[in-house]
């Protein structure tokens, strides 16, 4: 059997490549037709990763203590999945107020795969491997290996690496029985089932493996103290937007006025989870400031040694 035909078949063996029949003829539909068939699909996704989120509970559990630690969040992935990693990731600094470097987006290729395919480089372990001896990967950090298909090399490659180097590893595939999720510690597979497009994999299983990077990267950041409630209290004010946000966080978690929302804010340095200690706990900048630290950052701590 030649190559391309044992990389056909299987592909024939996978879910999210499997033909539809009965959407053989979508193309001559009315487009308003299209449209409901396709998002009466994507409705499917929610449900599908319902059926995993014990398995993602317990990843997070398993990445929490080890960011705790002082660990990374890694993501490692081939073109659509890779590009989910790499948003997911630069979504955190904004959102949370992390240091760019925690949580890491790795896309086979480099960063200009992020726009273009480059050849090759998703059936490449080594490369994968490269990759994360270049951030200096160590037992503290979690790998994530995103592969809809489960059977990408440079995915697999990332997790086996990583187990050789003590980190923690996560495999998430929308295929049963994936060779990801065998080689991960922890496997999340989230069967979507086949695509409105043969093998499309950016449709259903590129909204599931979004779903669950969310559910990853935001209940790992609330288990390390990065929120109060549901309120964003280490959002960075960056821009007009984020500081409008900044002040509002403050007054929905204090109920105080905005004379004493700006003079918190200001005796902080417009740190907002500070600025809620000062106002809540009857503290000064430099106190709340010292609180947070000795609680590693979680402001229900803090507020309780405040009090």
């Amino acid at each position: 059997m030649t190559a391309y035909a044992a990389l056909r078949a299987q592909l024939d063996t996978l879910t999210t490549e499997a033909f539809r029949p009965e959407l053989a003829d979508i193309d001559r539909l009315p487009t308003l037709e299209i449209v409901r068939v396709m998002n009466a699909e994507d409705a499917t996704v929610a449900t599908a990763v319902a059926g995993q989120l014990e398995a993602i509970a317990a990843a997070v559990d398993a990445i929490a203590a080890r960011m705790g630690r002082g660990g990374r969040l890694i993501y490692a992935g081939a073109g659509t999945a890779g590009r989910l990693g790499v948003l997911d990731a630069s979504e955190c600094p904004p959102t949370f107020n992390t240091d760019p470097a925690l949580v890491v987006g790795l896309i086979a290729g480099g960063p200009s795969a992020m726009v273009k395919a480059v050849e090759g480089a998703e059936d490449s372990p080594e490369l994968a491997a490269a990759d994360l001896t270049a951030l200096g990967l160590g037992p503290d950090d979690t790998v994530v290996g995103i592969s809809a298909s489960g059977r990408t090399p440079y995915a697999i490659g990332a997790v086996e690496f990583a187990r050789t180097r003590g980190a923690l590893t996560v495999g998430l595939s929308c295929n049963a029985g994936s060779a990801l999720a065998a080689a991960a510690e922890h496997g999340i597979e989230v069967v979507v089932g086949p695509e409105l497009l043969t093998g499309s994999t950016r449709l259903k299983a590129g909204t599931a493996q979004k779903l669950v990077l969310n559910l990853i990267s935001t209940v790992t950041m609330i288990r390390l103290g990065k929120t109060y409630g549901n309120l964003m209290v280490d959002v960075r004010a960056s821009n007009e937007k984020l500081r409008a946000r900044s002040r509002r966080i403050v007054a929905l978690a204090t109920g105080a006025d905005d004379a004493e929302i700006e003079a918190a804010l200001t005796a902080t340095g417009g740190e907002v989870k500070d600025a809620i200690l000062v106002i809540l706990g009857g503290v000064d900048g430099p106190t709340a400031a010292a609180l947070l630290t000795a609680a590693n950052g979680h402001l229900r701590a803090a507020l309780a040694e405040a009090r």
